[in-house]
């Protein structure tokens, strides 16, 4: 018998035992018989059967980072990590991002497009329901997208669907959407954090005002920037929600948050203190998940305005930075370096062979001579609110940015209100951005011209109409080509620094159960943990 053979046999043997096809007792029998100890038939057993196999009950209390008093129940105005969190919990997608990265159904059963992908086809869930017991139409699809189109609208969400000329019902579970061009990521940007399924009212407008969704878990309560809780939704039409209740605390404190999963206060954390991971590892009693990610720093100029509006300003700052320097000694290896543009190694159609943009603090001071600007002094806005080291990482930037003749003077903002107050208002900051799964969807939200979300104001034609031909674009290699030409113009001419992708580092009791793929689109399998984990038995 072959060691491939063998491992088959087991992976066989363990899927029945996860089905609760086989008893324990017969498990271990089919499993000794294959080759296994009895000792290790038993940890097998334990480690890959009983651990893995979901169990319905209790309350899945978690501690939620980036946290504010201004946070919403408008969907299309959603901007913290833990509204993102909170809106997973509670409210549904016409599709979601699988743990694999691929586009799969959610109030949608299943999708089609024509030829030219101008025209696409959903078929409807025929049995979820809302919160409220209302069942679940076209009608209520179509409000939860027209929430997001029109120049009435102010949802961040708006650019992309820019290109949408019609929504329509064929039936009550069938929704045609047409396109003034061909969209092939489509279903991937119906997975938006902020296209969420909300039902309609009796104007056919989006009724989000109640914080009704169709989503695993009930909202109860909501105090933004405080707390939010939930019970198990009855009508829930996926798979899992295996808790009774969910307890979501807004800690934006990293030591605050870290604490209360040591002392079992809450069952797992959106975030750890990087600072601090390597004595949380050998901490009994806890998990801890590291997982390379496309949530990307970002560090955008205000091209509007002086000084950013001279492009060799920009290209000082992008120069005078030593990003090897910032992701070992602030993040301690939790990430990858960025070369200023969007998008990650771990996203499709990432452009290999693009020379990084290295640390030259003398080629700095020749931009800044060219622009008339040397003795440059600049604030640089951060919180650690919205990732623990924000503060430091400006500060170790300002120390880096001395020998180009820069002075950067790090302002440290308050956690609250950071988005409403400090994100598009401040002229130079440190942003944030959570992974999307296609390139498109974040060209398209941050920087295609007039976005509600370009951070740095930054317009250019050319990126425009590259991005356009993109989206309809069904070769892949011509469409790679494509990226790869508006990742130079954001790389040469764009107004912000990307020096790096980080890991998504969370926590959890090792109570908590989930299965071995983890979703990184988003803290907490892609903000889906409510939905798969559950307690071991």
């Amino acid at each position: 018998m072959t060691k491939t053979h063998d491992q088959l046999v087991l992976d066989r043997i363990i899927a029945a035992g996860r089905q609760r096809a086989i008893t324990r007792r017969s498990f271990m029998g089919h499993a000794t018989a294959a080759g296994l100890t009895a000792t290790a038939a038993t940890g097998l057993w334990t480690n890959q059967v009983s651990a893995m196999t979901p169990s319905q009950g209790g309350t899945f209390r978690v501690a939620i980072h980036d946290a504010n008093t201004s946070d919403t129940q408008d969907p299309g105005q959603y901007l913290s990590v833990f509204m993102i969190q909170l809106a997973h919990c509670s409210r549904s997608y016409m599709t979601m991002i699988n743990p694999d990265g691929t586009a799969g159904p959610d109030m949608a059963d299943s999708w089609e497009a024509s030829p030219d992908a101008r025209v696409w086809t959903f078929q409807l869930n025929k049995n979820a329901t809302f919160h409220d017991g209302r069942k679940f139409t076209s009608r209520d699809a179509i409000a939860s997208l027209k929430h997001h189109m029109g120049e009435d609208s102010t949802s961040a969400a708006k650019s992309l669907l820019g290109n949408v000329v019609d929504v329509r019902a064929d039936g009550d579970h069938t929704v045609i959407v047409e396109l003034d061009q061909g969209l092939a990521d489509l279903p991937y940007i119906l997975t938006d954090y902020h296209i969420a399924i909300c039902p309609a009212d009796a104007d056919g407008n989006l009724d989000w005002k109640g914080g009704i969704g169709a989503g695993p878990y009930k909202l109860e309560s909501f105090n933004p920037g405080v707390s939010a809780s939930f019970t198990k939704h009855d009508g829930w039409h996926g798979e899992g929600a295996y808790f009774d209740a969910v307890e979501m605390i807004a800690i934006n404190d990293p030591n605050a948050r870290q604490t209360a999963l040591v002392s079992g206060d809450v069952d797992a954390v959106s975030s750890v203190d990087l600072k601090t991971l390597e004595l949380l590892r050998r901490r009994p009693g806890l998990e801890i998940l590291n997982l390379p990610s496309g949530s990307t720093v970002t560090m955008p100029m205000h091209v509007t305005a002086a000084p950013f509006d001279d492009n060799n300003v920009r290209m000082a700052l992008k120069l005078a930075m030593n990003r090897e320097e910032l992701i070992e000694k602030i993040v301690f290896g939790t990430a990858t370096l960025g070369n200023d543009f969007h998008i990650s190694p771990n996203m499709p159609y990432y452009p290999e062979g693009i020379e990084q943009r290295a640390y030259d603090p003398d080629k700095a001071k020749w931009h800044l001579k060219e622009a008339g600007m040397e003795g440059l002094t600049l604030d640089v806005s951060a919180s650690d609110s919205i990732m623990p080291g924000a503060v430091d990482f400006v500060t170790l930037y300002a120390e880096q940015a001395k020998a180009a003749g820069i002075t950067l003077k790090p302002v440290r903002e308050p956690g609250d209100g950071y988005w409403a107050d400090v994100w598009l208002k401040k002229p130079f900051i440190f942003s944030k951005w959570g992974a999307r799964p296609t390139p498109d969807m974040i060209y398209t939200l941050a920087y295609q011209s007039g976005a509600p979300w370009s951070e740095a104001f930054w317009s250019n034609e050319e990126f425009d109409k590259i991005l356009l031909q993109a989206k309809a674009e069904l070769d892949d290699a011509k469409r790679a080509e494509m990226y790869r030409d508006m990742s130079m113009l954001l790389r040469d001419q764009g107004g912000s620094i990307v020096p790096m992708f980080t890991n998504y580092v969370y926590a959890h009791a090792d109570t908590v159960g989930h299965s071995d793929t983890v979703s990184s689109t988003w803290e907490l399998d892609g903000a889906r943990a409510y939905q798969r984990w559950w307690f071991k038995s």
